[in-house]
């Protein structure tokens, strides 16, 4: 269960890299379109799994390899947003959330029915 402080910090770093991905980050996502669905952040505040969704599917390879390969810059830019209210910056990890493709997956079975 997440305490209101981290479901609060979760909240704020949903924005931030949300806003990061908008602003800078328009060389690591080249056109696709992502979406930050959800944030968990451990008890610490040490370790932060960040949940994206991608759009168009077929990218989402593609955009996680340049999500892992620029963490430093996006944990950078996120820790001088969150400098006055986190000692430390946490860990970053990006999963990719997939709920959105296996909606569409579902929704082309029951048309084929």
């Amino acid at each position: 269960m997440e305490t209101t402080r981290q479901q609060k910090i979760a909240k704020q770093i949903q924005k931030d890299v949300a806003e990061i991905f908008q602003k800078e980050g328009a060389p690591i996502v080249r056109g696709s379109l992502v979406t930050v669905s959800a944030v968990r952040i451990s008890p610490d505040f040490s370790y932060a799994k960040i949940y994206v969704s991608i759009f168009p599917f077929e990218q989402s390879g593609e955009v996680m390899k340049r999500l892992e390969h620029q963490n430093w810059f996006i944990r950078r830019a996120l820790g001088q947003r969150l400098r006055n209210q986190l000692k430390n910056v946490p860990e970053i990890q990006f999963l990719l959330d997939d709920s959105l493709e296996y909606i569409e997956h579902i929704e082309q079975a029951l048309k084929e029915d």
